[in-house]
């Protein structure tokens, strides 16, 4: 992840347990929100953690950033790194790595419900992710079984497309979608993500699109609309 412009200061931050090492930040005591941020592909937790302190939110809030496991990825000649599944063609709706994917759902799942045990009622939980990590955002928050806070997708697409209508859960078939793209990204062409977010209005979603003048990274202007989006997700789970 690429952040414009530089120059952000890193927060403090403190391993958690569970099935995957995790970096995680508070921005104040007991928080009773939980933002669960996935990396994108070769990055680690760290990634994110300097946007923190750029986001203003109503309420105390717990960023979760794990690291995702180490495998090979075919597309980059089978070399290891952290990745959330195999990118095995360029052509990302071909062929997919479904076991890959599907292992990284569980992954998450277990994170969602490592929070939950905390005390963090699922609303206010939110999934939210960047290149392969924002795939799999989409992918495990839309088929979740209970509602979540929000699923935020910057530089992604939705994978496994073919078994969403058969696996999507209806307890999150109303929750806010916010996906963001550079008009720029030669890694995951814009193109992707537009399809993307036909496909998921096809199936009665209603998505808050964004795209931004920049390439396969995050832009200042994208970090204010996700402080307003999240602003707004905490908001409205906590009038509900």
């Amino acid at each position: 992840m690429q952040v414009h412009p530089a120059g952000m200061g890193s927060v403090g931050a403190s391993p958690m347990t569970g099935r995957l090492d995790a970096v995680e930040v508070s921005t104040g005591e007991a928080p009773e929100f939980s933002v669960i941020w996935l990396h994108g592909l070769g990055a680690d937790g760290h990634d994110f953690e300097p946007i923190v302190p750029a986001l203003t939110l109503p309420v105390a809030t717990r960023f979760i950033f794990p690291h995702a496991p180490v495998r090979p990825v075919t597309i980059n000649q089978g070399m290891t790194m952290r990745a959330w599944y195999d990118i095995l063609s360029l052509d990302r709706f071909r062929v997919e790595d479904e076991a890959g994917i599907r292992a990284s759902e569980a992954d998450v799942t277990t994170l969602i419900e490592a929070e939950l045990a905390r005390g963090v009622v699922a609303r206010h939980i939110i999934l939210a992710g960047f290149s392969q990590g924002g795939a799999i955002a989409l992918h495990t928050g839309l088929r979740y079984a209970q509602t979540l806070g929000g699923i935020m997708v910057l530089s992604a697409y939705l994978p496994l497309r073919g078994s969403l209508e058969a696996e999507r859960a209806a307890a999150n078939a109303d929750t806010s979608i916010f996906m963001a793209h550079g008009s720029y990204d030669a890694v995951i062409p814009e193109a992707l993500a537009v399809d993307s977010t036909r496909s998921l209005e096809a199936h009665g979603y209603a998505v808050e699109w964004h795209s931004y003048p920049m390439e396969h990274m995050v832009c200042a202007e994208e970090i204010g609309d996700i402080s307003r989006w999240i602003a707004r997700c905490v908001s409205a789970a906590a009038a509900s």
